[in-house]
Order: C-alpha cells, then sequence, then structure tokens
C-alpha cells in the first residue's frame, strides 16, 4: 500500500537497486577490484552507480583504461576532466606499451586494435594483482555477452568459457576464486540501451560531445559511415561526405562508426533509440562485421 511518504519504484529504480547491489557485492567480496573507465556511456553510467552506492566516501578501487592510443581526443579528454572533478585515481595502460614490448604485434600501424586490448588488459591484470574488474557491458549489445553471468569466471590464463559457467540464482553469486583466476562484473548487464539513455537523462550524466549530432567528414563503406581519420583515410576511388552524425559508442578509431543522426539532446536521442532496430555494435562496429572477428572469440582470449 502506498503511503505519503513512500515512493512508488518505476523500472529505473529497480535496475539502479540490483546494480547498486552488485556494487557492494563486489567490494565486500574481492580483495583488490578495478573499475574500468573508457569514458563511453556505459562506463559513465557505472561510474555514477558507483558514486551512488559508495558516495560520500572515496571509491573502494580505482579506475583502469585500457589505452588503445587510436581513441577519439575528445573522449581522452572527457576521461581526464571527470576523473579531475571526480578527484580519484586512475590506471591507464596502454596498447602501444605492449606493442614496444613485443606482446602486440600488429601487421602495420592502422590495424584495429580493438582485439589487442584483451593482452594489455591481462598484463594490467598480472601487474596490479587485480582479482575482480567491473565493467560496462550488456547482455543486448551482442549475442556473445547475452551469455554471460553477471559475475564471470576467468580462468588462470584469463580465459573465459561460454560453455562452463557458473549458476545465478536469486541473486546469489559465487565469487569463489583459487589464485591467479579472475572474475569479470557487469553491474548492468540487464539494462538495454534505452534504459541507459533514461538513466543519463534522470541523472544529467555528463558525456563526451561525440555522443551528439555534429558534423564530421565521413566515408560511405559497407553500409557504415567511417570516420575519415589519419587511421582511416579514404581508399582509392571513395568519396567523402560531411554528414551530420552522433556516436551511438566509443572505442578504437579504427573500427568505429558514427550514424546518422540529428539527435542533439538526451532526449532527441532516447525518441531515436525507441524505434530503431539495429544494435548499437551492428550499426557502427566494422570489426565485428565478421566471424573471425567475433566477440565470442575475443573474450574467449581475454577481451573484456
Amino acid at each position: 500500500m502506498t503511503t505519503a511518504t513512500s515512493k512508488k519504484l518505476d523500472h529505473l529504480d529497480w535496475l539502479e537497486a540490483e546494480s547498486i547491489f552488485i556494487l557492494r557485492e563486489v567490494a565486500a567480496e574481492f580483495s583488490n577490484p578495478a573499475l574500468l573507465f573508457s569514458s563511453g556511456k556505459d562506463s559513465c553510467v557505472v561510474l555514477r552507480l558507483a558514486e551512488k552506492a559508495f558516495r560520500p566516501g572515496k571509491l573502494p578501487f580505482p579506475l583502469m583504461h585500457i589505452d588503445t592510443g587510436h581513441n577519439f581526443p575528445e573522449v581522452i579528454e572527457f576521461r581526464d576532466q571527470r576523473i579531475a572533478e571526480l578527484g580519484e585515481r586512475l590506471v591507464v595502460r596502454s596498447v602501444e606499451d605492449s606493442i614496444k614490448r613485443g606482446t602486440v604485434r600488429l601487421r602495420k600501424e592502422t590495424d584495429s586494435r580493438n582485439a589487442a586490448q584483451a593482452v594489455t588488459l591481462l598484463e594490467a591484470i598480472e601487474e596490479f594483482k587485480f582479482d575482480c574488474l567491473i565493467g560496462g557491458a550488456r547482455r543486448d549489445e551482442e549475442k556473445a555477452r547475452a551469455k554471460e553471468r553477471v559475475f564471470s569466471f576467468r580462468d588462470e590464463f584469463g580465459q573465459w568459457d561460454p560453455k562452463n559457467q557458473r549458476p545465478e540464482l536469486w541473486s546469489l553469486y559465487n565469487t569463489r576464486l583459487h589464485p591467479g583466476e579472475n572474475m569479470r562484473v557487469f553491474p548492468i548487464s540487464n539494462w538495454t540501451e534505452l534504459d541507459v539513455w533514461q538513466y543519463i537523462e534522470r541523472e544529467q550524466i555528463p558525456l563526451p560531445q561525440i555522443y551528439y549530432a555534429h558534423q564530421r567528414q565521413v566515408i560511405p563503406r559497407n553500409g557504415l559511415l567511417v570516420p575519415v581519420t589519419p587511421i582511416t583515410p579514404p581508399q582509392e576511388g571513395e568519396t567523402v561526405e560531411t554528414r551530420t552524425v552522433r556516436f551511438r559508442t566509443v572505442g578504437d578509431i579504427s573500427c568505429t562508426c558514427p550514424v546518422a543522426s540529428e539527435a542533439t539532446t538526451v532526449a532527441d536521442i532516447i525518441a531515436e533509440t525507441s524505434v530503431t532496430e539495429i544494435t548499437e555494435r551492428g550499426a557502427t562496429r566494422m570489426d565485428d562485421q565478421t566471424s573471425e572477428a567475433s566477440m565470442e572469440k575475443r573474450k574467449k582470449e581475454g577481451y573484456f
């Protein structure tokens, strides 16, 4: 029965409560966790949830970013600004350093470094002895991510076995680890892209400006709009166009594309998202277009 002092919870309240419970479970069960922060919209939402879970104290874990070296400048600028505002600790580890060490080898400088992040990530886990990493992956993003548990176990080699996962019944999570093993935790697994944008609107969460409509030079290619950059230059015979676009997801420049959009506000994006029939990765990621670079294969190798 509703009283004058009670509040009826909407679906965002329920999702928020579940995510905060998961974050507090991580803090209680693991000795050395870290929160992956890429400045993408999902990681910005997880960061806000962490603030709600643990403020006014400091977060009980550092933030970490695996930098491919091929990030959009606006995203890195936003990352540093947001961390400075919060006064939290940020750990950055670079794919470029893995290349210099010889643990990552690419055929050429402009190759996508997206999959190579897995090597740098595993190296960072070993360096800092992290036993748990928190990330913003959601089940609605992609088929392989839909197979993940909220608490997703990784073996001593950092690998994920989709056929050998722990049951999660009644929000009871098995956090037991042996030395060298690792857990990946996804507090917003049950959220959708629309939920994320509605929460961003409700909480007034700041984001990099490339999430909103702006003019950019692009190349129509294989049904995508490839941004014109030194890493993704026009190929012979291609035409460069200036289009009004926005990014639905941010990642390595070599594989992330914007979509045509006039949405300049969060409300505009919510309206677009509510009617779209293509997932954000399906509409924007070049490296998800082939089975060889499938998400499941990359996840088995240690990708987040």
